[in-house]
């Protein structure tokens, strides 16, 4: 219905300012839906809720302003801590029960109680996003009929369309509690038409939970909602109310708490444009499709994604009254920097990639980066979007949910691997859920976001969530796709092929089977590929977790040579293939150069320096680089091993082994702790730094610029 920024005040008060999409801003029903959020934060007030700082339901735009909240969501906080104690489950949920019944004392009722909505501060939990509040009884904004809310949280009685009342409320709140306690939903995860049927049909996984708790959380979770206790019960049972709530906590999430706190000062916020309009729709509990690639209901909005907060969106506005076009001085964190410590070009926050799946090995993996045009393309949240890379500004967002690992771009355009609906329609939810759509490509058009119509599709692949788009190299896009039931994880049933498509045409110009994946396994096939002559070089894993370098004729997708990469893990080598015409080069370990004609072992680095370890390494004029563990930069000879020269004085203590260094025509960059090292490629000394959260690093040639992707920010150094 809206979107946060992250915003502050004239007087310089953080704050989180919400705005509602302007194409909606004209229809009565949803001006008061938005009315009835802003009334309902004031309900809940400071104490228990974000406080409203301000608000302007009746203008051309509503809006409101409330507190900037420092501390993470729940969902956050039990990722950085793991699953809370037994002593916080109980003072976060009495504290939760004192929220509730404020609002319930006042006749309203939450209705989308889920972690990301519940905020973990040094002095209580803080509920948040009341867009679906709505007073009890009041059936005037939602139909009869229809789910709205999260399926993993809702109440029985709300997954069905039926009335929600405070007893809906206690429902999910004990949910949220199971998740605090053992770090996954009571229902499990899934498909949303699955958690849908097991809220209303199932019992609640209560394992793990601490066996105090097991009977009180059971009957705030039966079905009955007449049967549930009310939350003044719950707490007495919960807590006794006594210390402060920070006593609760363990100690790393407090020091996460107070990491926030000194962050959110350490931005340059600038104005962006306004977001995208997108549909608004609700999701019925009848036997609908439900789409693969949007498995949650709709939510709030985002401009480019939502912050490590989950209070506050990207960077938009300097002050409430509105942004400078030119560009604002540093923040007062980066104003006391030393001299050689430079600021970023520009810097904005970004969401890591979302892709409502829940296994491991797929839910987190880490955005890529694509330099197209002038444009920086990224998955953040769930959409593909493009970043005008001299600027920093959002380009566009893309209208579909969009997996990191399924785009590919050759630097002019990007494609898309995706679906076709079949319209087929199971005759249960189990067999639904189980169908697959067709395997399609698509284009996006690079000057809108805009996803193209499917330029060819595939009947005897399907459009599965391990499906990858390799590489595009002479127009023909290289891709790993399968055949079989939709599932999250690979199923021992299905089948895989590594296949090769001419994008001009669409044709297939050959197909190659992979090993079957075993069953439940969640690990890609590819961990990087490219093209080198006519031959497709790729690091693949494994069924055992190794990692294998593999050489595939382009022309025909025959295997050349297949060699297992003894001591590399898989996560250390993802998307970091460096090849030339005739090596491979891998780092992570020794470094060693692998012969692309028949996979043997060109040089080592043991041979001349044994006992070194190597980070990961860059290919620029004639230059192999990498870092060396206790030294700092090392520059190859790429054809014999041999060493061209190594970094002086450098801040080898700090050097990061997992994030490989990106050259210039004067400096090469490599990563220090929390600072981007600019390595002089005459002198061999280290000349300046930037400061940076990035992990991940990008060079823009077009633009001239550095790109750095981590910690939630994407940002911009000079190349030079």
């Amino acid at each position: 219905m809206g979107t946060v920024y992250l915003a502050r005040t004239a007087g310089g008060r953080t704050v989180a300012l919400k705005t509602m999409h302007a194409r909606i801003a004209s229809d009565p029903a949803f001006r008061t839906r938005f009315r009835l959020e802003t009334d309902a934060a004031r309900v809940v007030g400071a104490r228990f809720g974000a406080g409203v700082v301000d608000a302007d339901p009746r203008a051309e735009t509503p809006w409101f302003a409330t507190e900037y909240v420092l501390g993470p969501p729940l969902d956050e906080a039990v990722e950085v801590c793991g699953p809370l104690p037994e002593a916080s489950v109980r003072a976060l949920g009495a504290a939760l029960c004192g929220a509730l019944g404020q609002l319930h004392a006042s006749d309203v009722v939450h209705r989308d109680l889920k972690p990301s909505n519940i905020l973990i501060t040094a002095y209580g939990p803080k509920v948040i996003d009341f867009g679906i509040a709505r007073a009890a009884g009041d059936d005037h904004l939602t139909r009869v009929g229809v789910a709205v809310g999260t399926p993993a949280f809702m109440s029985p009685e709300q997954a069905s369309g039926q009335e929600h009342t405070a007893a809906g409320d206690v429902f999910a709140l004990a949910g949220l509690l199971v998740f605090a306690a053992t770090g996954r939903p009571p229902f499990g995860h899934g498909q949303a038409a699955d958690l849908l049927y097991r809220v209303q049909y199932t019992e609640a996984d209560l394992r793990g939970v601490p066996d105090d708790l097991v009977p009180v959380l059971a009957q705030c979770l039966d079905k009955n909602p007449f049967r549930r206790p009310t939350t003044g019960w719950l707490a007495s049972q919960l807590h006794d109310g006594g210390g402060e709530f920070a006593d609760h906590l363990p100690d790393a999430l407090l020091a996460d708490i107070a990491r926030r706190a000194t962050e959110v000062w350490q931005i340059t916020p600038q104005r962006l444009p306004a977001p995208a309009d997108e549909p608004v729709t609700a999701a019925t509990a009848g036997p609908v499709r439900w789409s693969r690639r949007r498995l949650l209901l709709t939510g709030t909005g985002a401009v480019l994604a939502v912050s490590g907060t989950g209070a506050a969106g990207a960077w938009a506005l300097s002050e409430l009254g509105g942004g400078s076009k030119t560009q604002p001085a540093p923040a007062p964190s980066n104003s006391l920097l030393p001299k050689k410590q430079l600021d970023s070009l520009w810097q904005i926050q970004v969401a890591d990639p979302e892709t409502y799946l829940t296994v491991d090995g797929l839910e987190f993996l880490p955005a890529q980066l694509h330099a197209v045009a002038n444009l920086v393309v990224l998955v953040a949240g769930d959409s593909l979007n493009g970043v005008i890379a001299r600027t920093g500004e959002v380009d566009w967002k893309s209208d579909d949910t969009v997996y990191t690992w399924q785009v590919a771009s050759d630097g002019d355009r990007v494609i898309l691997v995706t679906e076709v609906d079949d319209g087929y329609i199971g005759r249960s939810v189990e067999d639904d859920a189980s169908h697959a759509n067709p395997l399609a490509l698509a284009s996006v058009d690079i000057l809108t976001g805009k996803t193209g119509k499917p330029f060819v599709y595939f009947a005897d692949l399907n459009a599965l969530p391990e499906n990858q788009a390799l590489c595009i190299a002479d127009g023909v896009l290289y891709l790993v796709a399968g055949r079989g039931k939709f599932s999250q994880g690979f199923l021992a049933s299905q089948s895989w092929y590594v296949l090769a498509v001419d994008i001009s045409t669409g044709r297939r110009l050959w197909t190659a089977p992979l090993p079957r994946r075993r069953q439940d396994s969640s690990q890609l096939y590819f961990l990087g590929a490219g093209v080198a002559g006519n031959r497709l070089v790729a690091l693949q894993e494994a069924n055992d977790g190794s990692v294998h370098a593999v050489v595939r004729d382009t022309r025909t997708g025959t295997v050349r040579w297949d060699r297992k990469l003894d001591r590399v893990a898989p996560d250390q080598v993802r998307q970091s293939l460096v090849t030339d015409a005739q090596h491979l080069y891998v780092g992570a370990g020794p470094l060693r150069a692998l012969r692309l004609g028949d996979g043997s072992v060109a040089w080592d680095s043991t041979s001349e320096r044994p006992g070194r370890t190597y980070g990961l390494p860059a290919l620029k004029d004639g230059s192999l680089y990498a870092v060396e563990k206790g030294l700092g930069l090392v520059a190859f000879d790429p054809a014999s091993g041999r060493i061209k020269w190594q970094e002086k004085g450098g801040q080898a203590a700090k050097a990061d082994l997992k994030t490989a260094p990106v050259v210039g025509s004067d400096y090469a960059y490599s990563k220090r702790g929390s600072r981007l090292w600019a390595t002089d490629l005459s002198s061999h000394a280290p000349a300046h730094s930037y400061r940076t959260t990035g992990d991940c690093f990008m060079i823009h040639e077009k633009a001239g610029e550095i790109i750095a992707l981590g910690g939630h920010f994407l940002a911009a150094f000079p190349l030079r």
